[in-house]
């Protein structure tokens, strides 16, 4: 059988039956045996040249040629913008300012405290308007102090290079004109009584003020921050208390030379039960104190977590109150009951004993919690809260593993400040009430 090839299709045509042709006229693909007939198609119409007359634009070759691809040039320079009349405003980064190393912070603190301890007068002098010199010129000098007038504390670095400054100026406190002794006590455990008895005594020995430390506590831990012997045997308040040893035999001197202390031993947590039928056995820590011949300024009396006969013979023997309040919600559960404990200690064995101090501890800035309770302990103690507040601070837990004060230990922390510190409100209020 011969094919041929349909025009515009491609496929193979039969163009005549042949012996495998089928009867009805279709081959065993399908195809038809008959010849097809194929309309051929018609062929284009060529178009008449555009010529010179019709088209105008062409030139005279009549088969112009194919334009030549332009040549890639260099993008056209942008054109400068005109330089604006004011000053730009400066862009924001889109990531934070990296912190600056720590050389740069370092160096950055200590031009604060340069700045805090000699002001820089011509900085804050305004070009526009001269200050008012009349306010602040001394008469008899004729010198202009506008120290005054200058407000260094407007940021962290510099609040904090200023309570730097403050803290490591070595003038002396203020002498009270008589002895003032006071207890730190609150019943709650693990608020800090311990640890502010020997940090605010250790802060005010350091500036000149001779200060005893009297340990009440069975388990001597004012006696092993401040760096005394207290193992069994050694002559103790327990020996005060129970056996009538006078107090000038059982103080000893601490490393910081006008802190002294009076240590507890394990002894002492058996005095309770021995105290029981002596008479007047509320008054034995009283007397004892009044017996005590060494000159001295401040007396602080460390008291155990309880509300027994050692804390009632520490409030009987004091006049003033030092209560630490840790800024946590059980801290304050507890202290309606201490308070009523002092109103009748006060109504029947010691009416001059007052509530003179509440020291915030363990104050973490970070929590809700912390600013709530502080908020609550000012609203409801008013000016015997002290602006100071100890944070939570590593340097102060070490400290008396190594046998001493935080203060002592490390006194450019964050914890030894914070003492040193309320230590002097402590003394400023002291001698303030005094002069009223």
């Amino acid at each position: 059988m011969s094919t041929s090839v349909a025009r515009g299709l491609g496929w193979p045509a039969p163009t005549s039956g042949g012996p495998g042709d089928r009867a009805g006229g279709r081959s065993d693909l399908g195809w038809p045996t008959g010849p097809v007939a194929v309309r051929p198609a018609p062929e284009p119409t060529p178009e008449p040249e555009p010529t010179l007359e019709s088209d105008p634009t062409l030139e005279s070759d009549p088969t112009p040629e194919r334009a030549p691809e332009p040549e890639p040039t260099s993008s056209p320079e942008p054109t400068p913008e005109p330089e604006p009349t004011s000053e730009p405003t400066p862009e924001v980064p889109a990531h934070p300012t990296p912190r600056p190393p720590k050389a740069q912070r370092e160096s950055l603190v200590r031009e604060a405290m340069a700045r805090v301890a000699t002001p820089d007068v011509s900085r804050e002098t305004s070009p526009t308007s001269a200050p008012d010199v009349s306010r602040e010129t001394d008469p008899a000098s004729g010198v202009v102090d506008v120290s005054r007038e200058t407000d260094y504390t407007d940021t962290p670095i510099a609040a904090a290079a200023a309570a730097a400054v403050r803290v490591t100026r070595t003038t002396p406190f203020p002498k009270p004109a008589q002895p003032r002794v006071l207890t730190v006590a609150n019943q709650k455990g693990g608020v800090g009584k311990t640890t502010t008895a020997v940090n605010i005594a250790a802060g005010l020995a350091l500036r000149g003020l001779d200060v005893l430390v009297i340990d009440l506590d069975p388990q001597g831990n004012a006696s092993t921050a401040l760096g005394v012997a207290h193992h069994g045997g050694t002559p103790s308040v327990y020996d005060v208390l129970v056996g009538e040893r006078p107090l000038d035999d059982v103080v000893q001197q601490t490393p910081i030379p006008t802190l002294w202390c009076a240590p507890a031993t394990v002894d002492l947590a058996g005095a309770e039960i021995e105290l029981v039928p002596v008479v007047a056995r509320e008054t034995r820590l009283k007397r004892a104190l009044r017996a005590y011949t060494r000159p001295f300024d401040y007396v602080f009396i460390d008291c155990p977590p309880s509300l027994g006969l050692l804390t009632v013979n520490a409030l009987v023997a004091a006049k003033e109150i030092v209560i630490p309040i840790q800024c946590e919600f059980y801290a304050l559960e507890g202290l309606g009951q201490l308070l009523h404990n002092v109103e009748l200690i006060r109504s029947h064995l010691n009416e001059d004993l007052e509530v003179s101090t509440i020291l915030l501890t363990m104050y973490d800035g970070r929590t809700k919690l912390a600013d709530q309770v502080a908020t609550e302990v000012r609203a409801h103690f008013g000016d015997k809260v002290l602006d100071s507040m100890i944070p939570r601070s590593v340097r102060i837990s070490e400290a008396p593993g190594f046998g001493q004060t935080v203060l002592t230990y490390d006194p450019s922390s964050r914890g030894a400040q914070a003492y040193l510190e309320a230590a002097r409100e402590i003394a400023e209020r002291g001698a303030a009430t005094e002069g009223s």
